[in-house]
């Protein structure tokens, strides 16, 4: 039997991957910070099967545990879903959200990344689960979106190193999702215009190809957010920033 870690478990995309590889007969490690939200999870998964990791990994003592976690035990696939961000023009912002964000963004999926990888072999997968933002820009969010470039950067680095040892990583970038990480971040979903939101299901549809293909560095999900991008291209750069602003949740009309 497989074994999978998905960070960000007890809700949103990361529950609904963890429902997905459970029907696929993974055994499920979940991580998330609500002892109450994963053992519901667990519960609905079937107890005796998986299990769950308390942990908050915007702190470097849970990092460091979950790593371990990881180094002590062989896992076939690592999930790096858990993510956050706030909506707001940059000052309007707590300086300390926006370092958390950065710290669970970025410095505890290197981490995790780098306990996985050690121990990877030929035939294992690592997920780190990005944005369509991380190839745009989004003012009235800007730290979260440049917290997803630098995932989809390391992400692209890594396919390449690991490609030949039969190890595959890929950058999976979502669009806008139908789930509760909009209302953490200070805005619902109502907020986006309605072309570039996807439901959860969807957005988890094309992970699970992504991870049954392992064939691309980089996968963004959603036609709609694939042409906007390519569309892009055509466009100068402050032209594209424009575009985003307008349709920015962060910033007030």
């Amino acid at each position: 039997m497989k074994k999978a870690l998905i960070t960000g478990a007890s809700g949103g995309i990361g529950l609904e991957t963890a429902k997905r590889l459970s029907a696929l007969e993974y055994q499920l490690t979940l991580v998330a910070r609500s002892r109450q939200k994963l053992e519901e999870v667990q519960q609905s998964l079937g107890r005796g099967r998986h299990q769950i990791v308390v942990a908050d990994l915007t702190k470097k003592e849970d990092v460091q545990q979950v790593s371990l976690h990881l180094l002590n035990n062989k896992y076939d696939l690592l999930i790096n879903n858990a993510g956050t961000g706030s909506y707001g023009e940059f000052t309007d912002l707590l300086l300390q959200d926006q370092l958390d964000t950065m710290s669970l963004n970025m410095d505890a999926l290197v981490s995790l990344s780098y306990a996985f990888l050690t121990k990877a072999v030929s035939g294992d997968a690592l997920i780190n689960v990005g944005s369509l933002l991380a190839h745009s820009s989004l003012p009235g969010g800007a730290v979260y979106a440049a917290t997803k470039s630098f995932v989809a950067n390391l992400s692209e680095s890594l396919w390449y190193e690991y490609k030949n040892k039969g190890i595959f990583v890929t950058g999976f970038n979502p669009g806008a999702a139908d789930s509760d990480f909009h209302s953490h971040a200070g805005k619902d979903t109502s907020a986006f215009p309605k072309f570039v939101v996807s439901t959860v299901p969807q957005v988890v549809d094309e992970l699970i190809d992504a991870l049954s293909a392992r064939n691309r560095p980089r996968v963004v999900q959603g036609f709609k957010n694939r042409m906007m991008l390519f569309g892009f291209r055509f466009l100068s750069r402050k032209s594209a920033i424009n575009i985003m602003g307008k349709i920015s949740p962060g910033l007030s009309r």
